[in-house]
């Protein structure tokens, strides 16, 4: 039965709590689907204090035990339309679990530098499988990778729209078929042609669960990144490294936003079924509300023109630092390409821009480091998404009292 016409947004308290969720239990006489609501039983209370935000309590799915079995990829051809609301505020959503294509109007990819937007089946029929050339053994591919954590998304969200991967990647390796050994290339044939990805980064969007911050809407998301130049493919068979995050994109520029217990640096696995369990456990982990209340305190303390002329040109000193005094003092991993988009976009971008008399909050400083990061490779791009949330929470602390931070600031 088609239910996409019955979607409504999700709030996060629906989102993260599989028992809570309304549950299909079977046909009525009509045909339809006859529903009830389970009691709710939280594994974990947040109390969020703060009477300036409208925070519901998150209840989280239960523990899943096994990995079920694969999904099929069923996308719809058409988005559906949904009004733009605050997730909190919306009582008792009937949803859906179907998968939906088609982008949405976004006014840049997640991720820009060198990388080239592929389809799904362009790495499952296209690309070849890398190996480890010590005993043939094969890598889990990039789109393992991604039916991996789609799958494991599904069965977090069970009764949410998703939207389907919006994948990119970089570094093509090129190889051939060894009846075309003597070919010159331009000769070569497409069933002649090797190719694969060194490098690959994804995202999967849960868009029925949204939040407003300082006017901006968040739509969850959930992703990975995949370097094949971290892996010893010369070698045997060894533990495999991904990274894996669950956190917000900021639609009107759709800048990422992760945070610290929402992201595995260095998700080592020997197969896909550990894959699958350790991206479950970070899903169920996540703080979703907690991380949208640090973003939102973000939005309360301002930067004066000075102090971000201050910021800038300490941010350009510290990466020319002596290392006995960097040691002392807080990372920050960008570098000075970053810096100067950072300034410019200070004064330029539309979304982020400073106020008229000088003054911009961390909110906004916040998004001009994640807009500056679309430029970083793939590999070191989630890594300086965390660093750029750290940083301004950093700063934060800085305005409201000590910190290790005032460094950038004084």
């Amino acid at each position: 039965m088609d239910t996409q016409n019955n979607i409504k947004p999700a709030t996060l308290e629906d989102a993260f709590d599989i028992s809570n969720s309304t549950n299909i239990i079977g046909n009525n006489n009509d045909g339809g689907l006859e529903l009830r609501n389970l009691a709710k039983k939280p594994i974990r209370d947040l109390f969020l204090q703060d009477d300036g935000f409208e925070d519901a309590e998150v209840f989280y799915p239960s523990r899943m035990n096994g990995i079920t079995d694969k999904v099929e990829l069923n996308f719809k051809q058409e988005p559906e339309h949904k009004e733009s609301v605050q997730a909190f505020l919306m009582p008792n959503p009937i949803v859906s679990s179907a998968i939906e294509v088609g982008k949405e109007n976004e006014p840049s990819p997640f991720i820009i530098a060198n990388t080239t937007e592929v389809p799904l089946h362009h790495l499952k029929q296209d690309c070849i499988v890398p190996v480890f050339s010590k005993d043939n053994e094969k890598t889990i591919a990039h789109q393992e990778f991604i039916e991996v954590v789609l799958s494991a998304v599904q069965k977090v969200f069970p009764h949410h729209s998703i939207i389907e991967p919006e994948i990119r990647v970089s570094h093509q390796i090129k190889g051939r078929v060894p009846s075309a050994i003597y070919k010159p290339v331009k000769e070569l044939l497409e069933h002649e042609k090797a190719i694969y990805y060194e490098r690959m980064a994804f995202i999967i969007k849960v868009p029925n669960i949204t939040d407003i911050v300082n006017g901006n809407e968040l739509s969850l998301t959930v992703g990975g990144v995949r370097s094949y130049n971290l892996e010893n493919l010369y070698n045997k068979k060894s533990l495999e490294r991904f990274k894996f995050f669950i956190g917000f994109q900021n639609k009107v520029c759709c800048n990422l936003c992760v945070s610290t217990d929402g992201f595995l640096e260095d998700l080592r696995v020997s197969n896909a079924n550990e894959l699958y369990s350790k991206a479950l456990q970070t899903m169920q982990s996540y703080s979703a509300e907690l991380h949208l209340m640090e973003m939102k305190e973000l939005t309360q303390d301002y930067l004066s023109e000075h102090q971000f002329a201050q910021l800038i040109g300490r941010s350009r000193l510290y990466q020319h630092l002596p290392r006995s005094e960097k040691q002392n003092i807080p990372l920050l991993n960008f570098n000075d390409s970053h810096i100067n988009t950072i300034a410019k976009d200070y004064y330029e971008d539309r979304n982020f821009c400073r106020k008229e008399d000088g003054r911009i909050n961390l909110w906004d400083v916040y998004n001009l480091f994640t807009q500056a990061n679309k430029s970083s490779y793939i590999d070191t791009f989630l890594d300086r998404n965390l660093n750029a949330f750290e940083f301004s929470k950093g700063i934060q602390k800085a305005l409201n009292g000590s910190s290790d931070y005032h460094w950038f600031l004084s």
